[in-house]
């Protein structure tokens, strides 16, 4: 193998972890969030626009977190139903 060839060769192996990490997608994180209310109710809606406030305060957005809701409707047996799963 020539000497160019060589350097070449290393160089490009050298290189080839950096840019399968530059390639990679932004991780997206999910949270589950289990409300014993119903959907429709003021304070659970109050509840969720103050959490997601704080969330966005800490650098949480809907770039990089993905949240799921499930409403019980005050059915204390759906409530365990759900955390089950």
């Amino acid at each position: 193998m020539r000497r160019r060839e060589f350097i070449t060769l290393v160089g490009g192996l050298a290189a080839w972890p950096l840019a399968a990490r530059a390639q990679q997608p932004k991780r997206m994180r999910r949270l589950g969030v289990l409300m014993g209310d119903t959907e429709n109710d003021p304070e659970s809606q109050a509840r969720i626009a103050a959490f997601r406030q704080a969330l966005s305060e800490s650098g949480w957005s809907d770039s990089n977190l993905r949240i799921d809701y499930r409403w019980a409707s005050a059915d204390v047996g759906r409530i365990k139903r759900a955390s089950r799963h």
